[in-house]
């Protein structure tokens, strides 16, 4: 089994797969968000999220936390797969401002520059880990925000990681 979920990992490096196994998974799905692209070096996701009715409130917009979930996770995973297997990456915190309802179909681009993870990779070396924070918006085509999500990633060498994690197991 453990060669499976290894080759599984090793796929999400093809921008195909990872694009096919987002938008077939169960827990994905749920969100209602699809991913429409992945670019070559997994540097830019863009997601779409319907309004239909899956998500569809009360007052007649998008559910807060169908936009939140179809965001969640796609920068963890890209980040994995852009830093390799060096490095841990973790989800830590995770905040959404909502601006206005959403009553349209809308988007989001998951975009990171090679400056960004040349730093993240810099600062890693320098402090055995950090927290990466960045900005993603929700919006409609014509680049109306409707959300701001606010990510913050842990990211660790994974030498350091696991000699913290050993520590912890022997308190």
């Amino acid at each position: 089994m453990k060669w499976f979920v290894n080759f599984i990992k090793t796929q999400f490096k093809n921008p195909w797969f990872f694009k096919w196994a987002f938008n077939i998974s169960p827990m994905y799905r749920r969100s209602v968000g699809r991913i429409l692209s992945v670019s070559k070096d997994l540097h830019i996701v863009k997601i779409k999220i319907p309004l239909n009715y899956k998500n569809r409130n009360y007052a007649g917009s998008i559910f807060g936390g169908s936009l939140f979930s179809a965001t969640d996770p796609i920068l963890m995973i890209q980040l994995i797969q852009i830093l390799g297997d060096d490095y841990v990456v973790w989800d830590k915190e995770a905040t959404i401002k909502y601006k206005i309802p959403a009553r349209e179909k809308v988007y989001a681009i998951f975009k990171l520059e090679t400056q960004e993870i040349t730093e993240i990779k810099e600062l890693v070396s320098e402090q055995n880990e950090i927290d990466f924070i960045k900005k993603i918006n929700i919006q409609n085509k014509s680049s109306k925000v409707y959300a701001e999500v606010t990510k913050v990633m842990y990211i660790a060498k994974k030498t350091h990681y696991l000699e913290k994690m050993k520590r912890r197991s022997l308190r």
